[in-house]
């Protein structure tokens, strides 16, 4: 790999501050501890700081030389709402709290990053790091969205911008990404169904949600089966029933709650019609009435293709052209960065975070694995502890990879 000398060589440094974050988690809009930490830093490097967009985000610039073009790279702070089930000498600290999707190391790599080029400024032009808060899905809202409304854009000029997932599952540092639609919207839906409770022995005299509150979670799948286009990625997942505790009382009402995701704006709207039509419809067919909470969350995360074209280029350069992979599939999960790709072009990228070593760790069978495929060829490892799991954890051989990237793709949008 063509990593950059000096980041290297403050590997060890890194790791502990990636192993001090995970071990001090915090969640949405909670993130004082860490943006304070990311600002000190960034301070002793003498980049200009500016705290407090979208409440804990933070931005740091550097200006170089007298071009006007710009750049923004982005790196999520917050953890999870999970209790960890490590072991190791950093869990955390916090019951119910886990950076168990691996921000900890986005933010540590963006850190190596701007300490870099403070010290080498080889550009041209201003580079923004850009520290955002509550990418994790959370009832708060979007950290993205707080920024940008808070005048993320108009207060840092950006031509373009970018930003990193580690990736479980990908080889340690190869590059994945494509063009297009890359992970999917989410929409978030809540349904409470009012019957009339009654005792289980006699159904026929109360209206029995929880019986229709089934039938609802297999009609909503008809949604994607028979009004989606077929060529199209769309799934409804009902994830959650809150009803009655009682063996023998049918209750009186119940919450369903869920999540929708599509990769594009014609499903998400299909769907949307689809979803509030055919609950209310079958719900009143067996007599109750239904309140329905059906919220659009993140939009599709879509890379511009030029972009992307420029982050494989500047990949390939860094770790080399067998391990990158510039047509992934694309990933139902969503992301919030898709509101900054709605404001500037730009490219999201997955960064390989599993040693091959992770074949054997028996975390998950082959059949589970070829189950959530994306493509990525000879550089997939199966077997990986994914993110969102108890037993995740950053792999901090990759810090350097991101940081080099990262740099690459300063100097090579602002060359000289």
């Amino acid at each position: 790999m063509n990593l950059k000398k000096t980041i290297s060589q403050h590997q060890k440094s890194y790791a502990k501050w990636r192993q001090d974050i995970h071990a001090h988690p915090e969640l949405a809009f909670e993130e004082s501890r860490t943006s304070s930490f990311v600002a000190a830093q960034l301070k002793s490097y003498g980049v200009d700081v500016v705290e407090g967009l979208g409440k804990t985000g933070l931005v740091g610039t550097i200006k170089s030389g007298s071009s006007s073009k710009s750049i923004g790279l982005r790196a999520d702070m917050d953890a999870l709402p999970m209790d960890e089930l490590n072991t190791f000498s950093y869990k955390s600290k916090y019951a119910g709290k886990m950076h168990g999707c691996g921000h900890d190391g986005h933010t540590v790599i963006l850190l190596a990053a701007a300490r870099y080029l403070s010290e080498t400024k080889n550009f041209n032009g201003t580079v923004n790091f850009i520290f955002q808060p509550a990418e994790e899905a959370n009832a708060l809202g979007s950290g993205a969205k707080a920024m940008i409304e808070d005048g993320l854009f108009e207060r840092f000029p950006m031509d373009c911008v970018f930003a990193l997932h580690n990736g479980p599952g990908l080889e340690e540092g190869a590059v994945a990404t494509r063009s297009g639609a890359l992970m999917a919207s989410m929409d978030i839906f809540e349904v409470t169904i009012q019957g009339q409770g009654t005792h289980g022995a006699i159904p026929h005299t109360g209206i029995d949600p929880l019986m229709i509150g089934s039938q609802l979670v297999v009609a909503w799948q008809s949604i994607v089966s028979r009004n989606v286009n077929a060529a199209d990625s769309a799934v409804i997942s009902a994830t959650s029933m809150q009803t009655g505790d009682s063996f023998s009382v049918i209750p009186d009402s119940i919450t369903l709650r869920g999540t929708v995701r599509t990769l594009s704006p014609e499903s998400r709207l299909v769907i949307k019609e689809r979803f509030c039509l055919l609950t209310e419809q079958l719900v009143q067919s067996f007599g109750a009435s239904a309140t329905i909470s059906y919220r659009e969350a993140y939009p599709t995360t879509v890379n511009d293709p030029s972009q992307m074209d420029f982050l494989c280029d500047v990949a390939t350069s860094v770790v080399g052209k067998d391990k990158v992979i510039s047509t992934m599939k694309p990933v139902m999960g969503s992301e919030d960065f898709a509101y900054m790709l709605e404001e500037r072009p730009g490219c999201y990228f997955y960064l390989g975070n599993s040693a091959k070593t992770s074949e054997v760790d028996g975390k998950r069978t082959d059949a589970q694995e070829a189950a959530i495929d994306y493509g990525l060829g000879h550089l997939a490892i199966h077997g990986a502890c994914m993110t969102h799991e108890p037993q995740y954890d950053f792999n901090d051989n990759i810090i350097p990879v991101g940081a080099s990237i990262f740099v690459g793709l300063v100097e090579r949008y602002l060359a000289k």
